[in-house]
């Protein structure tokens, strides 16, 4: 399993144009071979920005490495740098890959 995830610094006061964008979109992610999950999360709020994080959850590195090559990427991207929305980070996203060693998961109550 791989996991890759997209760091955000929002800018202040940005925060709800962000969430608009990626909750507007179209992420063609459910068409991909080996896609399992996508989250986006909303971290702790700092001076000057908010944390956001995309998280997607992928059954392989290789996998995913198709997806950022795939025709359904660039169309799930393409508004990424949206004049209509002005700048809304402080920085270019940093991305972040780990592949997974352990994944722990709850056991299912007794009845």
């Amino acid at each position: 399993m791989f996991i890759a995830m997209n760091r955000f610094r929002v800018k202040r006061g940005c925060e709800d144009a962000f969430e608009k964008v990626w909750l507007g979109r179209d992420s063609y992610l459910d068409r991909v071979p080996g896609f399992v999950e996508f989250h986006l999360l909303k971290g702790p709020e700092a001076e000057d920005h908010t944390l956001y994080s995309s998280h997607t959850t992928w059954q392989s590195k290789a996998a995913f490495e198709a997806w950022t090559k795939s025709d359904e990427f660039r169309a799930a991207h393409a508004r990424a740098g949206n004049d209509a929305t002005g700048p809304l980070y402080l920085e270019h996203p940093k991305f972040e890959g780990f592949e997974v060693r352990q994944t722990l998961i709850r056991k299912s109550a007794v009845a």
